[in-house]
């Protein structure tokens, strides 16, 4: 297939057949599985995957990578679902959902926090991404790679990089390095925020001026106090809490709000 990558769609095409086979090989399909492939652009990995499974899903965008994959594909082979991944139900699916892909650099972050909501439908995710985003997404706390990102997965997902991939292995070639992770569901045991929605809040806002600290970043949502009481310092910069200090500030905001919200005790009319 002849096809001009598009820029708006972040499209950079595998085509080293060294490392299509690499990526092939960390995925490890087995024929029975559901895997569910983003963006397969011109199929380097969807063919591959598809001589060792029964059926592949995959979600693309281009219209015109969509036709050549249905020009090329039976039905019964490929489910082809012509979307934008990013509002795309993956639970629809079912369970036990393998994800892969070579992620459109533009839309990464934002995929990745969309994906993290089907957590629960997922057994893994193998992805190709740009490598300093994966230096984000495992980095432990402490360094300037930690942040938001970091956070937000490590408190869903296992996560282990695998090995870089250099610019010369795509169609054109990125201006980046791009390496490979894989991530699955945290263990039912591992601790997880009561509330996501408020640890979101919570996680967002300690990120949000990174220079300065939690005193100043969560003004308004907790106080100097609440977090002495959690047993975290307030003169600490986000970058140095680990995903459970987050956990607990944001449990213990949302103990709070709802110990504010409880009935007061009906008083008994004065005689």
């Amino acid at each position: 297939m002849s096809h001009v990558p598009r820029k708006r769609f972040g499209q950079h095409f595998l085509v080293d057949q060294h490392y299509i086979q690499r990526i092939v090989e960390a995925i490890r399909p087995e024929r029975h599985q559901r895997i569910v492939e983003i963006g397969p652009g011109l199929a380097a990995i969807t063919a591959p995957l598809l001589a060792r499974l029964d059926h592949l899903h995959v979600v693309e965008i281009d219209r015109d990578i969509v036709a050549h994959l249905q020009s090329s594909y039976a039905p019964g082979k490929l489910t082809i679902h012509a979307v934008d991944a990013l509002q795309f139900d993956f639970g629809q699916l079912g369970h036990e959902l393998r994800i892969v892909g070579n992620l459109p650099y533009n839309i990464s972050s934002p995929l990745l926090f969309y994906l993290a909501e089907f957590s629960e439908h997922i057994t893994d995710m193998t992805f190709m991404l740009q490598k300093e985003v994966v230096d984000r997404m495992v980095a432990a706390p402490g360094g300037g790679d930690y942040g938001r990102l970091s956070v937000m997965l490590q408190s869903r997902f296992v996560l282990e990089r695998l090995f870089e991939v250099p610019p010369d292995a795509f169609r054109p070639p990125p201006k980046v390095y791009s390496a490979m992770v894989r991530l699955w569901p945290l263990p039912a045991e591992a601790t997880r925020p009561s509330d996501p929605r408020q640890f979101a809040q919570v996680v967002a806002a300690a990120f949000s001026q990174r220079r300065k600290t939690l005193r100043n970043t969560l003004r308004g949502l907790v106080t100097e106090e609440n977090l002495v009481a959690l047993g975290i310092d307030a003169g600490l910069r986000a970058e140095n809490l680990s995903v459970t200090d987050f956990i607990r500030i944001a449990d213990g905001l949302t103990v709070r709000t709802a110990s504010s919200l409880a009935p007061a005790s009906k008083m008994e009319p004065a005689e």
